[in-house]
């Protein structure tokens, strides 16, 4: 169906922030049929953060002067994602999500990006069908799982988690080139160098990281606190990943204990997603006592694996 003409895409204003939450949490309520839409999520803030955040555009339908829709494009280098995208119920099945990914689309071939992505319900025809329309295929499912760090003493073996916000400047800066070469040499350009800055600019969170003998192994960014993307119960990890090659098990499963140990310091339950293409990684999260909360599909376009690969030890979340 084609949109309404009255309907124009442009960017989200920041004065808009509240009204595009709200509209996000009762979309979502809504299409899950919880009893209180407007409850979905809780102190979750998803658009926030993002629109504060240089790498993150977010675009705005409205009709006339009234907001009924929004999407956040993100970019992590060469790989971009969008969502969450949200339209007012009122609005639904009018053509407003197929405009918001027309100018997404358009992001992305500014951008210049390699390969872009998307989480969304498997099973929802609707939802994959439009997606596909834009050259989205579906690929292994993504499940987002759920773990609650054990009270007391770090468990043996576990190490003490660094955390960029502690490091000065200049080692600051020497770590975050660490993890641009850790996400560089899993998929070329991947990059999550302007996502660790807005963490620590906004103070939504931290970057914890492991090491060895001085060395960056392992790096989680992981959002949690009033007015982030995790809430003040959730330790959200948004991307976590290890250097592969040999080892590479044993270096995820330090950076695993090295996240327990900051959502315990937090005091909050650990989210995290993984690609199920990732065997290795979703089996030993599992082994951890990690449990699937709920099940999306990865959508990716052009139609390749990308990281989603068994060699990548990425712990990851496109929402």
């Amino acid at each position: 169906m084609v949109a309404n003409p009255q309907i124009r895409v442009g960017n989200l204003q920041e004065t808009e922030l509240p009204e595009a939450s709200r509209i996000m949490h009762l979309a979502f309520g809504t299409f899950l049929r919880m009893p209180n839409p407007l409850q979905f999520m809780d102190d979750r803030d998803f658009l926030g953060p993002r629109w504060h955040a240089p790498h993150v555009q977010i675009i705005a339908a409205r009709d006339g002067g009234r907001l009924i829709g929004t999407n956040a494009i993100t970019r992590w280098g060469s790989f971009g994602f969008f969502g969450p995208l949200t339209v007012l119920p009122d609005y639904w099945n009018r053509g407003v999500a197929q405009r918001l990914l027309e100018s997404t689309m358009k992001v992305f071939a500014g951008w210049g990006v390699r390969q872009t992505g998307l989480f969304t319900f498997p099973n929802s025809a609707l939802h994959i069908g439009l997606y596909q329309k834009f050259g989205y295929w579906p690929g292994y499912l993504t499940a987002v799982m759920t773990r609650t760090p054990e009270g007391g003493p770090e468990p043996r073996g576990d190490p003490s988690p660094v955390l960029l916000s502690a490091l000065d400047k200049p080692a600051r800066e020497q770590a975050i080139a660490a993890c641009r070469r850790i996400s560089g040499a899993i998929a070329r350009g991947l990059d999550l160098s302007d996502e660790i800055r807005a963490v620590l600019k906004q103070r939504t969170g931290d970057i914890v990281m492991t090491y060895a003998r001085a060395t960056p192994e392992a790096f989680a960014v992981c959002l949690n606190g009033p007015g982030s993307e995790g809430g003040e119960k959730i330790c959200y990890v948004k991307f976590g990943a290890a250097r592969g090659g040999a080892g590479a098990g044993d270096r995820f499963d330090r950076l695993l204990g090295a996240c327990d140990a900051f959502a315990r310091s937090r005091n909050a339950k650990i989210e995290a997603g993984v690609n199920m293409a990732r065997v290795d990684v979703y089996q030993r999260m599992a082994a951890r006592g990690y449990k699937v909360m709920i099940l999306g599909v990865a959508m990716q376009q052009p139609h390749a694996e990308g990281f989603n690969r068994a060699d990548c030890f990425v712990m990851d979340d496109w929402r």
